[in-house]
């Protein structure tokens, strides 16, 4: 059974940055892709940033040019993250780690990010 970890999320001012955490608890190269999500306050959940398995990147409009979704496993790391820069508060929400491995979908927990003065 795959886990899925989130980790940095916490509250930052307009203009700052975070970088969220994805552990996995297997090879994350067996995946054939891996995501983030987000669902603000009274909001739907939507697709932020995806990689591929060949490390071919997609981002959502909202973000392009702000967000960078990467991953490193090396050394066993087995973890993704999104680099989060020049953040709205429009970006607050709960952000979720999801990795696809046909047929089976994985989601991590959520990890709460606030954009707020």
């Amino acid at each position: 059974q795959v886990q899925l970890v989130e980790s940095g999320g916490g509250l930052v001012q307009p203009g700052g940055s975070l970088r969220l955490s994805c552990a996995a608890s297997g090879s994350i190269s067996s995946f054939f892709r891996m995501a983030w999500y987000r669902q603000g306050p009274g909001k739907q959940r939507e697709l932020v940033a995806l990689i591929t398995s060949s490390r071919s990147t997609f981002y959502a409009d909202s973000v392009k040019g702000r967000f960078t979704i990467f991953r490193d496993n090396a050394n066993a790391k087995n973890t993704m993250y999104l680099q989060m820069n020049s953040l709205k508060p429009e970006d607050t929400a709960v952000y979720y780690c999801n990795a696809l491995q046909p047929p089976r979908d994985y989601w991590g927990q959520g990890t709460q990010v606030t954009v707020s003065s």
